[in-house]
């Protein structure tokens, strides 16, 4: 009888120890979800200001009569040769 009670013992340990943890998890990922929600809007606050910063830029610019060099301008690509076959090298 009291090897059951000690193995009962056991295993409601067990079991409370694995829902301790898997409450301090979820509490873990709340605390990062919310991390990245706050970095997410940092990160909306610093782009915002940054558009603002370029425009300004490029109004003093203007006003300067200097040549507008835009950081956002796409990069040109360069076409890509197609391969030959060995077949068509042949004849």
């Amino acid at each position: 009888m009291a090897v059951d009670t000690v193995i009962l013992g056991i295993i409601i340990g067990t079991l409370a120890a694995i829902v301790y943890s898997l409450r301090v998890l979820i509490l873990l990922e709340r605390r990062i979800a919310r991390m990245d929600l706050n970095i997410e809007a940092l990160i909306q606050n610093i782009l915002r200001e940054e558009l603002r910063i370029e425009k300004e830029e490029e109004a003093i610019e203007r006003k300067l009569g200097m040549k507008t060099t835009s950081a956002r301008k796409k990069p040109v690509k360069k076409p890509v040769k197609k391969k030959t076959s060995k077949k068509s090298k042949k004849r």
